[in-house]
């Protein structure tokens, strides 16, 4: 199993570029979600084709993850992480300045198209960067992560209660993005590791099953906490009687939780071994959701919120570790499939919850989420069982 390190972990300055950009990339990913309330309200769209928001995002996510293994091979580590975060920004622009649909939805594809590319840099020049202490390194990355998409609702309802209007919020995380340029424009990038070793080039290169079925793990818990994000909010107003605004801002709770998961994750992976911190997550998120979903007592249900934040924090840094892990000496391709992976599941998860909503209502749609929670463990256990038959001493052990 992918086992805790005694080498030391030390936060240089392009491991805080990554965290820092990492965090800008989670901000702007996260508030689509949010600003949904007031943009369908703006535009006057159904929950379809505010989904479909989701979906362009997610569809650029699914391209990028397709191809960003190759720009790196033709442009360098550096060029694609910053030029896929100027994209983004570029992205989150049209969203700010679209009057139509039609226009949103695109500025949501070059959100999902070009971020994607900054994703997959951090996510692989961090992995090698720390070497076997890349789990410690890839959850607390998503501490920041989280910290700063918890920013995002709390944004968009500050900016709107402040008479700015939501908009804002997208405003506020381009100029973010200029900062971060200013500051990380000169730092130099790990290089990228040589080709794979001959016995892996006989196989085409390809990469081993555990990390696929690791991989669909990944899908289902993406899915699951992007259902959470994109339609939290609404869920509340509708079943719970909240205030568009009031909504928006209680959803910073459930990124609060995210950012405590994560932090103490970050530190778990220091105790004991990721691939059993999966499991436990999963069952974490679980509990959140009942009471989440079933109760109709407001604190209760925000309780829930808090705890399925909790949960579903982790779900994606451990299996990025492990995946990553059973793939060591291939990560850019690794991380460019992991983000084809998130990339399908914001595809496919948030615009079915949406127009099962438009059918049943909600209240009912929402129960996918208890059941790709559900899959999610189930398909990790799998996958830990079979990595450890492969190893015959545990679980994605790093070939370095």
């Amino acid at each position: 199993m992918e086992k805790p390190s005694s080498t030391g972990f030390v936060r240089d300055r392009f491991t805080w570029l990554a965290y820092a950009m990492l965090a800008y990339f989670s901000y702007l990913q996260a508030l689509l979600g949010p600003a949904m309330p007031f943009l369908r309200d703006d535009l006057d769209i159904s929950y379809s084709v505010g989904g479909l928001h989701f979906s362009a995002l997610a569809l650029g996510m699914v391209m990028s993850g397709l191809i960003a293994d190759r720009a790196v091979k033709t442009w360098g580590r550096r060029f694609v992480f910053w030029a896929g975060g100027a994209g983004m920004a570029g992205g989150g622009l049209v969203v700010a300045f679209g009057q139509r649909a039609a226009i949103t939805i695109v500025g949501a594809w070059i959100m999902g198209f070009m971020g994607t590319f900054l994703l997959a840099m951090i996510q692989s020049t961090l992995s090698d960067h720390h070497g076997d202490r890349r789990a410690f390194a890839l959850t607390e990355s998503n501490v920041a992560a989280s910290l700063c998409a918890g920013l995002s609702p709390l944004a968009v309802g500050g900016f709107q209660r402040a008479g700015i209007g939501w908009r804002g919020a997208l405003y506020a995380g381009v100029l973010a993005w200029g900062i971060g340029l200013l500051w990380g424009r000169g730092e130099s990038f790990p290089a990228s590791p040589p080709p794979a070793r001959p016995a892996a080039a006989r196989r085409g290169g390809t990469l081993p099953p555990v990390f696929w079925l690791y991989w669909g793990a990944l899908v289902l818990g993406v899915a699951a906490e992007w259902s959470v994000v994109s339609w939290g909010a609404e869920f509340m107003i509708e079943a719970g009687d909240v205030g568009k605004s009031d909504a928006s801002i209680l959803m910073t709770l459930y990124f609060a939780a995210m950012v405590t998961g994560r932090w103490v994750g970050s530190r778990l992976t220091r105790l004991t071994d990721t691939s059993r911190l999966i499991l436990a997550a999963c069952s974490t998120a679980l509990v959140g959701f009942a009471l989440f979903w079933l109760t109709p007592v407001l604190v209760i249900r925000v309780a829930g919120l808090f705890v399925i934040g909790l949960g579903i924090a982790n779900l994606f840094p451990f299996l990025l570790s492990v995946a990553v892990g059973a793939a060591a000496d291939r990560p850019d391709i690794a991380s460019a499939r992991i983000t084809l992976a998130a990339g399908l599941a914001i595809l496919i998860a948030p615009q079915i919850l949406g127009t099962v909503a438009d059918q049943t209502g909600i209240q009912d749609a929402y129960g996918l989420v208890g059941v790709l929670l559900l899959l999610t463990a189930a398909t990790s256990a799998f996958a830990n069982r079979r990595a450890a038959r492969h190893n015959g001493m545990g679980v994605t052990q790093t070939n370095r």
